[in-house]
């Protein structure tokens, strides 16, 4: 975790030198903080000292692992945060989800009543559990798997204006292809944070997700408690109850609610301020291949945020995030068979383009091992620019792959 080389961050932000890529950002007060580490998991430039040293504390916190004595269970998937989301970048842990399809194996049926625990596996068990929840006999279940997305430069995600992301949709709307991205218009599911700094939703508002892969959730908060619930069993203010169980059981070894909300708000204060990290090798060539297959199209370079976002370094900013947030239908190769929210079985959000040097799997379940391999498995909307990417010179395909492993 970062904590274990701080003073390395430190020197490095004073001395550290390297090449620069041949788009170089722009320096002026409105462009997004300059990551000058060649590293993942680091904060955001320019922070207070002070700030820097809540980052670590909160940087620990996503690498604690619970036991049962501290609330963990009665049922659960993993143990900490981090072992979904090591050093802040994608994986090794998954989740695996289930539902019940049809006869295609990917529309979901209307009865799901068979998954009577809901569509995600949990194996784990502690505090008196004895039966956890995996797919029941009898029934035409799909499986399918998620990897634990990147938690790298997910502040800039929550800043951007809701405007910003409809502006992409109604802009999508007119296009002549087949590129129609949808905003997840969904409600907030917790219990409000006292703490309204960076939202005042109420239980049942209207919001527009952007977390999760298929972007039901609107806030890292909520993001971070729903996280403990669904995948610790550990509750929390925002999210107070146990998940439902074939035990029966409501609580665990820890009595009421587990995690206090100032744990809830210092992980979220450390994933707030994780930096994209720097990239290097980005040319223009590969920008302008990236535009000319249409994948800018959904993975918009930058959007902006806004200018009341809490946290000054990423306020009033042209975003480098490489999505527009949005939902698309990415054909039923890679349908899971669930609607997830607002979602449906073959929708997915467009995943931020952030740290994929870092990445050693590509795709919501790890399936694509390269790049290339990544784009070739988009269908739906954008099968389109499948084909113009495979039309393209290997020279040019080269340099359009090159273009997005710097991102």
């Amino acid at each position: 975790m970062f904590s274990r080389w701080v003073p390395a961050v430190l020197l490095l932000t004073a001395a550290c030198g390297g090449s620069e890529p041949a788009i170089t950002p722009d320096a002026s007060p409105d462009s997004p903080p300059r990551t000058i580490t060649n590293a993942s998991d680091v904060p955001i430039d320019g922070l207070p000292h002070s700030e820097v040293v809540d980052f670590v504390v909160g940087d620990d916190l996503f690498g604690l692992p619970f036991r049962a004595v501290d609330g963990l269970g009665p049922l659960f998937i993993r143990t900490s945060c981090a072992s979904c989301h090591e050093e802040g970048s994608r994986g090794p842990g998954l989740v695996q989800k289930m539902a019940v399809v049809g006869e295609d194996g990917i529309t979901p049926s209307d009865d799901q009543s068979a998954l009577a625990f809901g569509h995600t596996v949990r194996e784990g068990m502690a505090a008196g559990a004895v039966t956890g929840i995996t797919a029941p006999p009898g029934a035409t279940i799909k499986l399918s798997i998620r990897l634990g997305p990147a938690v790298l430069g997910r502040g800039y995600l929550e800043a951007i204006e809701d405007s910003e992301i409809l502006r992409v949709e109604a802009e999508q709307a007119t296009r002549t292809d087949a590129i129609r991205g949808k905003a997840a218009r969904t409600t907030f599911a917790s219990v409000p944070n006292p703490d309204t700094s960076f939202s005042t939703y109420r239980q049942g508002d209207p919001v527009i997700g952007r977390f999760g892969l298929k972007s039901r959730i609107a806030t890292i908060d909520d993001f971070t408690a729903d996280a403990y619930q669904g995948d610790m069993g550990m509750t929390t203010p925002m999210r107070p109850v146990e998940l439902a169980n074939p035990d029966g059981l409501l609580d665990d070894q820890r009595t009421g609610v587990d995690l206090d909300i100032a744990h809830v708000d210092r992980v979220a204060f450390y994933i707030r301020r994780i930096a994209i990290p720097k990239r290097v090798g980005l040319t223009e060539q590969g920008a302008a291949l990236f535009e000319q297959v249409a994948c800018a199209a959904c993975h918009v370079p930058t959007l902006k945020t806004r200018a009341t976002y809490p946290i000054a370094k990423l306020a009033g900013i042209d975003a480098p995030v490489y999505t527009d947030l949005l939902l698309h239908d990415m054909g039923t190769a890679l349908a899971d068979g669930l609607t997830d929210s607002v979602a449906t079985s073959a929708q997915w959000r467009t995943a931020p383009l952030i740290g994929l040097r870092f990445a050693r799997t590509y795709l919501h379940d790890g399936r694509a091992h390269s790049v290339a391999e990544a784009v070739t498995a988009h269908d739906g909307e954008a099968r389109a620019s499948v084909l113009a990417f495979q039309a393209l010179s290997q020279d040019d395909q080269r340099a359009l792959i090159e273009f997005v492993e710097a991102l």
